[in-house]
C-alpha cells in the first residue's frame, strides 16, 4: 500500500458498498486537517467501537484539540469499522486508516486507544489486526507505532498487558504531552524499542507492563510482582489535573446521525458520596469543579462553533455541584429564546432535584430518572447509599404531581450478601412508586425498572467479594420478571452472560491475555453489543488457555491477597479500601466526605498538585487528627 493514489482509489471503490460511508470519510465540521509531511510526530486516537458511538467521547475530543494545538504534533482519529466495512477491507487487503488524511494506522508514530470498559478489548485486537500491525507488544519493533491505552478499564491493565506497550494511567490531559515530548526526544536519538519503553516508564503515571513480572503461587494467586530492573517504579500512580482542563472550543460535528448528537460539558469531576460498588466514584477522586462563568462561556463558545441545540452537563452527581441552581439560572438567562435543550444526568433522590429538572427545557419528555440501587435499608447500608423508602416515595410523589408521567428507577442485583427478600423488595418498591403515580395522575403513570447485575471492580471496597453465578442471577431476574408485571410497569435486565464477561475481565490477571486472544481469534468482537456477544467462544477460550473461569468470578478473595493491580495506584490507599470493605460487612455507613475527610489518601498523595492549584475547586476538607485516626493497616 505504498502507492497512495492506488490506496485512495481502492477506498473510493469500496465506500459506496457499505451501509454508512459517512463513518469512514471524515471531513466533519471542526475536524482538523494538518499537512502530514510537515509534522514531526503523528498520533492516532482510536475509540474501539463504531463511529456512531465513539465520536461523542469527550476524552478523545479533549485530547484531539489539545494535541493539535501543538505545532509539531498531529492527531487524527479512527474507529472500529462495522462488519460490512471490515469484510471489504480484508477482501481488498486494505489496512485500516485514519479519518482525516486516510493514512494507514501503521504509518503513525503513536496509536492511543481509549478503553472506558472491558468489553472493548477484543475490538482493540481487531483494529490492530485490520491495521496490519502485530497484536503482541513483543512482536512489534521500533518500526511499528507505539501502542498506548488509557481509560477506566485500564486501572486494571493486566488482561491487556500482552498487547499494549504502555498504559497512561489517570487523566490523559495531564500526562499526554509529557509522554509525547519524551517520545520525540527518544525517537530522535534512534533508540530501540526496549530502551524507549524503559525510559518512558520513568514518566509518573506511565505503566509499561513488559517491565513487570507477576509470580504465581500453586493456588493461582499472586505471590509477588517483580520488576525487571530496580529503577522501574514499584508503584505507578495515576496522574490527575489540579484544575479541570479547557472546555473544547470546537466539538466535531458529525456528518451522520450518532448516538449522542450533542455537546458534552463536564461541570465537575469526581464524587464524594463513597458508594462502595462504584468504580468511577473511587478512581475519579478528588472532586474538582468548574466555575459557573467558565461553564456558561464554554457553552456559548461551543454553540457558536457547532450549531448544536442540546447540551449535556456531565458529572457523577450533578446535584452535588456547589452552585448548580445558579448555573441553571444563568444558562436560562443567557440562552433565552435560543431553543437550547439542557440535560442533567445523575441527580440525587430529593425534591431539590425536581426543582433543578423543572429549570430544564423539555425535561418532562424523557421521564425522570432515579437510581436507588437497592430497596432495603440493610443493602443500602452495605453499599453506602442511604436512601429511605419514604424519601424515594415522597420524591416520586412530587415528580408525578409536577407533570412527569414516567419514572425510571435503576437498581442492581447481586450486591454482597443479598437475599431473595432484598430482591423482592425491589419489585415492591417499584409498585409503591407506581401507586404514588396513580394517586397523582391516574393511569397515565408508569414506572420503568432497569435492573443491572453488580460486577465487583478493582480499586473498590468490593474488590474482595465474589460475583453471583449465572444460575443465581437468572433466579433473581425471574423473580423480578414475575413480580413486575401489569399495566404501568416495565422491567429491563442485563444478560447474565454479559455480566460474566465483564466480571472475568475487570479483575483478571495477566494470564487472561491468552483468553482474550483466543476469543478474538474465534470471532469475538463488539462484545458490548448484546446481539454480537458469543458466550460459547469465551468459554472455549478459557478451556483452551487452561484456566478456570469461576476462579475469576465466583471466588471471595483472601483479605491479604495480592491483586494483579496492586502495583497500580489510584491515589486511594488499599488500607482505606479494605476499611470500607469491613464497614460494608458491618453494615456501617460513612458520610459524604465533603463534610469530613476520612484520609483515603487522595489529599496526601496529590498534595503537590493541590498546592500548585490553590483555590476552592477541590471539594476536599482539610485533613484533621480525627481523619488520620481512621487510617488502618491491612492484615498481615
Amino acid at each position: 500500500m505504498e502507492n497512495r493514489s492506488q490506496f485512495l482509489n481502492q477506498l473510493e471503490q469500496i465506500l459506496p458498498l457499505v451501509e454508512k460511508p459517512g463513518r469512514y470519510v471524515g471531513g466533519e465540521y471542526n475536524s482538523i486537517q494538518k499537512n502530514w509531511n510537515s509534522i514531526e510526530t503523528k498520533i492516532g486516537l482510536i475509540f474501539p467501537d463504531i463511529y456512531d458511538i465513539g465520536l461523542s467521547n469527550l476524552g478523545i475530543q479533549i485530547l484531539y484539540e489539545k494535541i493539535n494545538q501543538e505545532f509539531d504534533l498531529l492527531a487524527e482519529r479512527a474507529y472500529a469499522p462495522w462488519l460490512d466495512m471490515e469484510k471489504l477491507l480484508k477482501e481488498n487487503n486494505i489496512p485500516l486508516f485514519s479519518l482525516e488524511s486516510k493514512t494507514p494506522l501503521s504509518k503513525f508514530d503513536i496509536l492511543g486507544f481509549t478503553l472506558p470498559y472491558e468489553t472493548l478489548f477484543t475490538n482493540t485486537l481487531n483494529i490492530l489486526n485490520l491495521a496490519h500491525i502485530p497484536i503482541h507488544s513483543n512482536e512489534r519493533n521500533e518500526n511499528f507505532p507505539v501502542i498506548i491505552a488509557g481509560g477506566h478499564a485500564t486501572y486494571n491493565p493486566e488482561p491487556m498487558s500482552a498487547f499494549i506497550d504502555a498504559f497512561l494511567l489517570g487523566e490523559g490531559e495531564d500526562i499526554i504531552l509529557d509522554f509525547i515530548h519524551e517520545f520525540q526526544k527518544l525517537k530522535n536519538k534512534g533508540v530501540d524499542k526496549n530502551t524507549l519503553l524503559f525510559s518512558l516508564s520513568q514518566i509518573p503515571g506511565l505503566y509499561v507492563p513488559s517491565l513487570y513480572k507477576p509470580i504465581y503461587q500453586s493456588d493461582g494467586t499472586i505471590e509477588k510482582i517483580d520488576r525487571v530492573d530496580p529503577l522501574v517504579p514499584e508503584i505507578v500512580t495515576k496522574r490527575i489535573v489540579g484544575k479541570l482542563p479547557f472546555i473544547p472550543k470546537k466539538f466535531i460535528v458529525p456528518s451522520i446521525s450518532v448516538v449522542h448528537n450533542r455537546i458534552s460539558i463536564e461541570i465537575m469531576r469526581g464524587c464524594t458520596r463513597g458508594c462502595r460498588f462504584c468504580h468511577a466514584g473511587m478512581v475519579n477522586r478528588p472532586v474538582r469543579e468548574r466555575s459557573v462563568d467558565e461553564i456558561v462561556e464554554g457553552i456559548q463558545e461551543a454553540i457558536d462553533n457547532t450549531g448544536f441545540e442540546e447540551i449535556a452537563l456531565l458529572s457523577l452527581s450533578s446535584s452535588d455541584y456547589t452552585n448548580i441552581g445558579e448555573l441553571l439560572d444563568k444558562i436560562s438567562e443567557r440562552f433565552v429564546g435560543q431553543n437550547l435543550k439542557v440535560s442533567l444526568p445523575s441527580l440525587r433522590i430529593e425534591s431539590f432535584s425536581i426543582d433543578l429538572m423543572e429549570k430544564l427545557k423539555g425535561a418532562r419528555q424523557g421521564g425522570f430518572t432515579l437510581a436507588p440501587e437497592a430497596a432495603t435499608d440493610r443493602m443500602r447500608n452495605i453499599i453506602n447509599k442511604p436512601i429511605s423508602d419514604e424519601q424515594l416515595l415522597s420524591t416520586a410523589r412530587e415528580i408525578f404531581k409536577r407533570g412527569w408521567h414516567t419514572i425510571k428507577l435503576y437498581f442492581m442485583i447481586g450486591h454482597p450478601s443479598e437475599t431473595l427478600e432484598d430482591v423482592k423488595a425491589i419489585a415492591n418498591l417499584c409498585k409503591q412508586v407506581l401507586s404514588e403515580g396513580h394517586k397523582a395522575i391516574g393511569k397515565r403513570a408508569s414506572v420503568h425498572a432497569g435492573v443491572s447485575t453488580f460486577v465487583p471492580k478493582a480499586h473498590t471496597p468490593f474488590q474482595w467479594v465474589a460475583c453471583d453465578n449465572p444460575e443465581t442471577i437468572k433466579m433473581k431476574q425471574e423473580l423480578l420478571r414475575n413480580e413486575l408485571k401489569g399495566p404501568g410497569l416495565k422491567f429491563n435486565w442485563t444478560d447474565p452472560k454479559e455480566t460474566m464477561l465483564e466480571s472475568w475481565l475487570s479483575r483478571g490477571d495477566r494470564r487472561l491475555s491468552k483468553v482474550i486472544e483466543f476469543a478474538w481469534e474465534g470471532g469475538a468482537k463488539f462484545d458490548a453489543w448484546q446481539d454480537m456477544h458469543n458466550h460459547e467462544i469465551w468459554m472455549e477460550s478459557f478451556e483452551k488457555a487452561g484456566l478456570n473461569y469461576e476462579y475469576y468470578t465466583n471466588r471471595t478473595r483472601f483479605t491479604d491477597e495480592i491483586f494483579p493491580w496492586d502495583h497500580i495506584s489510584t491515589g486511594i490507599n488499599k488500607s482505606y479500601i479494605f476499611e470500607e470493605y469491613q464497614n460494608s460487612l458491618n453494615q456501617k455507613l460513612r458520610n459524604d466526605c465533603r463534610e469530613q475527610c476520612y484520609a483515603c489518601g487522595i489529599i496526601q498523595n496529590f498534595k503537590d498538585v493541590r498546592q500548585i492549584n490553590p483555590g476552592n475547586s477541590w471539594m476536599c476538607p482539610e485533613v484533621t487528627l480525627k481523619s488520620r485516626k481512621n487510617e488502618i493497616s491491612l492484615p498481615n
